[in-house]
């Protein structure tokens, strides 16, 4: 029975990592919100205020919205994780674990007074799909893990003056997930877990003049408790699980900056607290402890850089730089989270079909830095490299009324 209950313990382990991973940011968390953020490479994204989506963003940007506003938008994330193996030469190495997945976006935004505006967002903000070969030499790791994510979000923004607005939000968040992974003994086990929670975020935006304006904004952590069970060819090795989990919380200072009336540019910096991270700690349905994993997550940085160009009333276009650090220190490294420092390159545009309807849509290219993994536990150990890339693609429409 313990030797059973430690192969359990091992899956569900796993399965934390597969329900916090992220297919496009390292780390968790989506920031593919917006389709007008990602030709900007998501810079400026807490002072741009540009669409209902700075809901999400910085909700003190509702104050420069008039009218009422409503936005669609959905992003065509695919990441690529090529593994390869030392000493495995002929072995199945998984094929390419990535995936096409599709993230959608909604957004709406009213005045309701001169000084006071409200909005709902609805997101996505934590997903993950890998999938390896069944049959490859990590499946003792991982073979699939999918995670998916519905936030819904009520906001506020109240113009305190000229200069200053501040806004608030609360967040809803359910999450699911599913991952499954192969073990001598139970056969392919697989594991799925759900559960709902709150958090809030925060927003003020400056305006020095007319042209420069800075924003701050702040996302909450938001704890979980999943419960799940685990399955498997071996009966008596099914049971109810359950594990703590804390997602980190985010503090975003974006700055912007028309230049003339055919330039912006536009500047962030979006520290999140991974640190928070330490442990896995998975029971049973009677509270006793079936696992402690180590994590020792470190806090990161994401700074980006972006330029919009006002070819005319209809046409612009857009253009981004970021850097965005991992989380997971390489002693940490894992095949369902094959995470490490990435660069993106990212362009855009937008369309104006008329004076209500507008067209955004975006690209971005995130070269992964590659990296070693040697995934010891559960045994036979995964040694190797990994070549990761993502591409993203968005559209997104805008409707003013």
């Amino acid at each position: 029975m313990i030797f059973k209950r430690t192969m359990v313990s091992w899956s569900v382990a796993g399965a934390m990592l597969a329900m916090s991973g992220s297919a496009a940011a390292s780390g968790f968390a989506l920031i593919e919100q917006s389709a007008s953020g990602l030709g900007n490479a998501f810079a400026g994204g807490a002072a741009v205020a540009e669409d209902a989506s700075t809901v999400f963003f910085n909700p003190a940007g509702m104050s420069r919205l008039s009218g009422k506003q409503v936005v669609f938008a959905v992003h065509d994330i695919t990441p690529s994780a090529k593994f390869s193996g030392t000493g495995a030469s002929g072995s199945n190495m998984g094929g390419d674990a990535g995936g096409s997945s599709f993230v959608p976006n909604a957004y709406f935004s009213m005045e309701i007074k001169p000084d006071w505006k409200v909005g709902l967002g609805v997101n996505a903000p934590f997903g993950l799909q890998t999938d390896y070969d069944p049959a490859w030499v990590g499946r003792y790791q991982a073979i699939k893990s999918k995670i998916q994510t519905i936030n819904i979000n009520p906001a506020v923004a109240y113009q305190v003056n000229d200069a200053l607005s501040i806004g608030a939000g609360l967040d809803y968040q359910h999450i699911s997930g599913e991952l499954s992974n192969f073990d001598s003994v139970l056969g392919t086990t697989v594991v799925k877990g759900t559960d709902n929670a709150w958090g809030y975020n925060l927003g003020a935006l400056y305006n020095f003049n007319s042209s420069i304006r800075v924003g701050i904004a702040y996302r909450s952590a938001i704890s979980y408790t999943l419960n799940g069970n685990v399955t498997s060819a071996l009966p008596s090795a099914n049971t109810p699980v359950s594990l703590d989990v804390k997602l980190p919380d985010t503090l975003s200072l974006s700055g912007f900056h028309q230049l003339d009336d055919k330039w912006d540019f536009m500047a962030d910096a979006t520290w999140t607290g991974w640190s928070s991270f330490k442990q896995i700690k998975v029971v049973n349905n009677s509270g006793a402890v079936i696992s402690n994993t180590v994590e020792n997550w470190k806090d990161t940085v994401r700074v980006s850089v972006g330029a919009t160009h006002h070819f005319s009333e209809q046409w612009l276009a857009r253009a981004g730089l970021a850097y965005d650090q991992s989380p997971v220190p390489a002693a940490y490294l894992t095949a369902r989270l094959p995470d490490n420092n990435r660069t993106w390159l990212a362009l855009g545009g937008q369309y104006k079909s008329s004076a209500a309807s507008k067209i955004d849509f975006g690209y971005a290219h995130l070269f992964v830095k590659d990296f070693n993994i040697n995934e010891t536990n559960p045994s036979p150990a995964l040694v190797g490299t990994y070549k990761n890339s993502v591409d993203i693609l968005s559209a997104q429409y805008t409707y003013t009324f």
